[in-house]
């Protein structure tokens, strides 16, 4: 039996791409599955998936860039489920275009996804991940650690991210709590599609990481014995992109 059985792990951004692969791989472990996104129809597609090989599986439609619907999701989870041991924040949201001419309400929606609404989720969930003992993974960016022209913002929020998960890590550590990140490179999900699209280039999905890859790196960390934890996985392409 799996480490991971029975284990209760909440995923954002489960619609889709990385977040979806994550949750397919942990109901193959055995985990009870909370799926988080904006998409319903396409989150209870996901369910029903992964209902095959869980015993548990709910789906919550969450807008994360509202604070009051979050704080709802953990009134519900706090109800309903009444512990929590994996939380796995795989949403988030880009916009590319130079310092001089990307507009401020862009990066105000990228700070509400891609920070604020990991903050406050985390925030609502922390008691019971630190009465479980449980652990967190931020699904991240190779923007969290290098910044390029035309991703500023995006960048920015992506390294607010990489500090608040250090600063998370260091505080609850103490309580047996571990914290990851993964800053991923180009990956093949319908965000780098849009990206390519925005660029200009040609998608070519079989020359990127597959969210499947990034599952398996993160359920291997998640199930090491606790005399370990991994912090920080970078992952990178092994075929460049042309």
């Amino acid at each position: 039996m799996s480490v991971l059985s029975n284990k209760i792990a909440v995923i954002t951004g489960a619609s889709s791409g990385v977040g979806t692969a994550i949750a397919l791989g942990l109901a193959r472990e055995g985990a009870k599955l909370c799926l988080i996104g904006r998409k319903l129809e396409a989150l209870n597609s996901i369910a029903e998936r992964a209902r095959t090989t869980s015993s548990e599986v709910s789906a919550h439609q969450v807008d994360l860039t509202n604070g009051e619907e979050i704080r709802a999701l953990v009134g519900t989870l706090t109800k309903n489920v009444g512990s929590v041991d994996l939380l796995v924040h795989s949403a988030g949201a880009i916009a590319l275009g130079s310092i001089e001419d990307a507009s401020v309400n862009d990066l105000d929606q990228q700070y509400l996804t891609n920070v604020r609404g990991p903050y406050v989720l985390t925030q609502g969930l922390l008691p019971m991940l630190i009465e479980s003992r449980g652990q967190i993974v931020f699904i991240n960016s190779s923007a969290g650690v290098a910044a390029k022209a035309n991703a500023a913002q995006y960048s920015a929020t992506k390294h607010a991210l990489k500090g608040f998960a250090d600063a998370l890590r260091d505080e609850v550590n103490e309580h047996g709590v571990r914290v990851l990140s993964i800053f991923l490179g180009r990956t093949a999900t319908p965000m780098q599609a849009a990206v390519h699209r925005v660029e200009g280039k040609t998608y070519q999905p079989e020359r990127l990481i597959q969210p499947e890859d990034v599952a398996s790196v993160v359920i291997n960390s998640l199930a090491l014995p606790r005399t370990a934890e991994v912090t920080d996985v970078s992952i990178r392409p092994l075929t460049k992109p042309s």
